[in-house]
């Protein structure tokens, strides 16, 4: 990686950080069909969440149009994981649907933990060497975090989806990442 960083354009963008937000654009498409399998789902199972997800959903669409132009404007294409990401997602999104508001819960949980974690560690890595994807990053952190944290307001009471979704849909998430970060 110290070669793909070392990398940068005239106007200071990174191989680094070009990959990053190929990868944060997927994980973001992949975040709009988890939704929008959830929101199929919770109309029966969850109809109290809708709002919520509505706007979740609004969240996630706006973090990808930001990576998509930040990506645009760099001449980059989309990561080779982007399709899978939101086929992946969008059946994520309807099984765990299927069973309810903690389920949905405790899956949004699950990714927003592992995202912002690794958003973290793309603010650190780039701070210094590509500003422009350090902003994109930065812009969408606290929405992030307030998808997670509203999520957990849900599961107050919740041990077992937790305890059965969070190290399934965690690692899944991780491994998407992974993946896309070498495609």
């Amino acid at each position: 990686m110290a070669e793909a960083a070392a990398a940068v354009t005239a106007s200071g963008d990174t191989e680094l950080g070009g990959r990053i937000l190929k990868v944060n654009h997927a994980g973001e498409h992949g975040a709009v069909h988890i939704y929008a399998g959830q929101i199929a789902m919770a109309r029966f199972f969850a109809p109290r969440m809708l709002s919520e997800l509505a706007h979740f959903k609004a969240d996630e669409e706006r973090h990808r149009a930001l990576f998509w132009a930040e990506l645009q404007r760099r001449g980059r294409p989309r990561c080779r994981s982007y399709w899978l990401c939101g086929i992946g997602g969008y059946v994520l999104g309807l099984v765990t649907g299927l069973f309810g508001e903690r389920a949905i819960a405790a899956t949004t949980v699950a990714v927003e933990r592992v995202v912002l974690r690794h958003l973290v560690h793309q603010l650190h890595s780039l701070a210094a060497s590509d500003p422009a994807a350090s902003t994109a990053i930065s812009t969408i952190v606290e929405e992030e975090q307030q998808h997670h944290d509203a999520s957990a307001d849900h599961l107050a009471s919740d041990r077992f989806w937790s305890r059965l979704l969070s190290p399934v849909v965690s690692a899944s998430t991780e491994t998407v990442i992974w993946l896309g970060m070498r495609l």
